[in-house]
């Protein structure tokens, strides 16, 4: 388009002034202003068809209260493991199963989420999730594994005690499970006799009111009716509705099992509860509710001192 409008306008033009050079030299002026003008329209609908230059530099987006502390090098790590720093510790599976209708990873998912829901609002500084834990429960299903009970609690201990040589005092493990429980209480306890203050989410504690107004199913808490509504509200894409069922056997001794005749509760499906009964609705309520849990927990956590040594 640019070439055709200026090869035709300055041909012309030459044309013309070779004709009659004093007299169309005026002519041949307003021939070239004539071109400019059309090569300056042209330019402007090229780049009305291009669209706008992105800019090279964009405004950061605005920094969020929490802290990632995968993200720091040691020398900026240094600077906010204070003691009074918040050191929160998520925790949740990544392989532990939940049903046909729910992945192996979603209590990393839970987990996940939670963290970022916390991180937008607290001033904490996030530690690398740990996606191994204490889930004996769940063994019988492929796929699922667990530690033992006392490298589970070690494991915490351990990552605590490591963080807390630099100054932090305070640690929060956002506890997607249940089992894991029985991990975390007797680290809490070691903990304290070194001076370090360990508390942990209780998922079935933390959004309980919420769970009541809105729970239908008779019994169950595992890819129930609770878990998979939750799922539904953070990411439904991991969700298979179709393969959802009702799975809700009186409990037994032990864990799940997949053997009718075996100890332990019964669920051929590996859920514990009525799946189909989910909806995003609940799932919004309930979550919502457990992220309030959750940060009013954490600044609890910030006021309580430190134990003496």
């Amino acid at each position: 388009m640019l070439q055709s409008l200026t090869d035709d306008g300055f041909i012309s033009c030459v044309n013309a002034r070779r004709q009659c050079p004093e007299e169309n030299a005026g002519t041949g002026r307003r021939m070239i202003r004539r071109l400019l003008a059309r090569a300056t329209v042209a330019v402007a609908c090229v780049l009305l068809l291009i669209g706008p230059v992105p800019a090279r530099a964009q405004a950061p987006p605005p920094s969020t209260p929490g802290i990632v502390l995968a993200d720091l090098t040691w020398q900026q790590a240094e600077k906010i493991l204070t003691p009074g720093a918040i050191v929160v510790i998520p925790l949740g599976a990544e392989a532990k199963e939940h049903g046909p209708h729910l992945r192996l990873k979603n209590d990393l998912v839970l987990a996940q989420y939670f963290t970022k829901r916390v991180i937008e609002r607290s001033n904490v500084v996030v530690a690398p999730t740990l996606n191994y834990h204490f889930y004996p429960a769940f063994v019988e299903y492929p796929g699922s594994t667990s530690l033992r009970l006392e490298t589970a609690r070690d494991l915490v201990v351990d990552i605590c005690r490591s963080l807390a040589r630099f100054g932090p005092k305070r640690f929060y493990v956002l506890n997607t499970g249940v089992s894991t429980i029985r991990a975390l209480t007797p680290a809490r306890e070691q903990l304290a006799a070194d001076g370090i203050v360990m508390r942990f989410t209780d998922i079935l504690k933390v959004g309980e009111e919420a769970e009541k107004a809105v729970r239908q199913q008779e019994g169950g808490t595992h890819a129930d009716e609770i878990e998979t509504s939750m799922m539904l509200y953070m990411d439904p894409s991991l969700v298979d509705m179709s393969k959802a069922a009702k799975d809700y056997h009186p409990q037994g001794t032990g864990g799940l099992t997949r053997d009718p005749k075996g100890p332990g509760t019964y669920s051929p499906t590996g859920i514990w509860g009525d799946a189909t009964l989910a909806s995003r609705e609940k799932g919004r309520r309930v979550v919502e509710a457990m992220v309030e849990g959750m940060l009013k927990e954490i600044e609890a956590l910030r006021g309580m001192p430190v134990p003496r040594r």
